[in-house]
């Protein structure tokens, strides 16, 4: 009997394969302490190459940090994390019938589609003044805001999912008898929702991205009060803390996003 053969790895390098799963890790941890080790390099010393004004050493960075946590960045970044996720879901309660309806319909898209595409490219920060005069400067145009800035990118996505579910489902659907309702609801929905919800990853960015934008009217509250104050301060340091802060919050939601969707749709795992 042969000795069975060790089977090789697959190329590091090799188009659209995957890797093992250590080397991957290595990998992205490599490339974060190579960022860290520049940063560290360029910014101590008593003649750093970068003026420590503009960018702050990574201990000046922690400190103000820890000073942040003990102070009231908690506060501040549940009034955000509200904001976001109200608005995330009124984005959601409209982004999904509607966008059902529009990839279903082709008469429905042709209606709306006109209205909301110019709109992506459209810079948000050219709404911001609407948005005052509409709503005001309290949480109101803050919500309303964000909810804009995440709308007008997940409704195309979820059309493009609709149009995405193969002809052969929709014909076998329809040779079966199914109504046009049905056919939506049992066979175009549950196919597309696997995508859709990958999408709301990308939403949860977008949302997270924008609320700095969001609250620099009138921000006597949340994480873009925070950033308002240490700007009026020159405090570069706790500039830099916040925003760490903002991605590790944002990486937490997309992993839960991520993991919910995993739960969800298991089977999508099991037949990739």
């Amino acid at each position: 009997m042969a000795p069975k053969t060790k089977a090789a790895p697959p190329p590091l390098f090799g188009v659209r394969t995957r890797i093992a799963s250590g080397t991957g890790r290595a990998i992205s941890i490599g490339s974060v302490m190579l960022l860290f080790v520049a940063w560290f390099v360029t910014t101590l010393g008593e003649k750093p190459l970068i003026d420590p004004l503009k960018l702050p050493p990574p201990n000046e960075v922690l400190r103000a940090l820890v000073q942040l946590l003990f102070t009231d960045l908690g506060p501040e970044l549940g009034v955000s994390a509200l904001r976001v996720s109200i608005a995330f879901v009124l984005c959601i309660a409209v982004s999904l019938p509607l966008g059902v309806l529009m990839g279903s319909f082709e008469a429905i898209n042709r209606w709306i589609d006109p209205v909301i595409a110019p709109l992506r490219f459209t810079p948000m920060n050219a709404f911001v003044p609407l948005f005052i005069m509409w709503f005001g400067i309290d949480e109101t145009e803050k919500i309303a805001f964000l909810f804009f800035a995440t709308v007008v990118f997940l409704l195309p996505i979820v059309v493009d999912a609709i149009r995405s579910v193969p002809e052969e489902l929709v014909q076998t659907a329809q040779t079966l008898g199914a109504s046009k309702w049905q056919l939506v609801s049992t066979v175009l929905v549950p196919a597309a929702l696997p995508q859709i919800f990958d999408s709301f990853r990308v939403m949860n960015g977008i949302a997270w991205g924008y609320i700095l934008l969001a609250e620099m009217v009138n921000s006597r509250h949340g994480i873009g009060h925070l950033f308002d104050a240490a700007w009026r301060a020159n405090r570069s340091d706790q500039i830099l803390a916040l925003i760490l802060v903002v991605g590790v919050v944002g990486l937490i939601s997309d992993l839960a996003i991520r993991t919910v969707n995993g739960l969800l749709f298991r089977w999508r795992e099991a037949d990739a």
